[in-house]
């Protein structure tokens, strides 16, 4: 006769942060994707921020993140995906520290239109060393740039990934995840090589 464990089987979470300048859409992204309603800690700009945030190429801005974004993607029953989307302005990132323990990896968002606004997040998750993929939000369609000039323009090394996306799509959103993943994969491997070989 067979046994059923009637335990419940607790999946292995990952956790992968969603990061990038302000504005770049990493609550969209978090939202687009998620398969439960997304927790956002999204706030309405007052004009305490006016000389505070650079709304250069984001005039439009009515509203931001002010703590972090949370979703969930379940892979497998036995392995669930958590998305933390991290606050862009200056202001926030001492929260970024935090957000970050415990990563699997990350995405960093980029607008071709502010492409320095990636450097930040790319700095850090360098300096960290977190894998990461950069998904180039292409807004409304456009694809000014393709993933190679992206790749120069921010001096990527050539095995991060740079996948052009439209991040309000949710087949979109989880091809840049799962480069993130990938990445994350490659480094694992390369790591686990180099101990074997020494």
């Amino acid at each position: 006769m067979v046994s059923v464990s009637s335990d419940p089987v607790l999946p292995t979470a990952l956790k992968i942060l969603v990061a990038g300048g302000f504005g770049v859409g990493k609550t969209t992204m978090v939202a687009a994707v998620s398969e439960v309603p997304p927790l956002e800690t999204e706030e309405r700009m007052t004009e305490a921020s006016l000389g505070v945030d650079d709304l250069s190429g984001v005039e439009g801005k009515s509203s931001t993140t002010v703590a972090m974004d949370f979703g969930r993607i379940t892979i497998a029953p036995e392995l669930v995906l958590y998305l933390f989307g991290t606050p862009g302005q200056d202001r926030f990132w001492f929260m970024w520290d935090d957000l970050a323990t415990g990563a699997l990896g990350a995405v960093v968002l980029a607008d071709t239109r502010r492409l320095e606004a990636s450097f930040a997040s790319i700095d850090f998750f360098e300096a960290r060393g977190i894998p990461f993929a950069v998904g180039v939000n292409c807004f409304h369609g456009r694809r000014d740039c393709s993933a190679e000039q992206v790749r120069a323009a921010l001096d990527l090394d050539a095995s991060t990934p740079v996948v052009l996306c439209d991040v309000r799509d949710r087949a979109s959103g989880k091809q840049v995840l799962l480069s993130a993943l990938e990445a994350a994969r490659a480094r694992a491997t390369a790591e686990r090589d180099v101990t074997y070989t020494i």
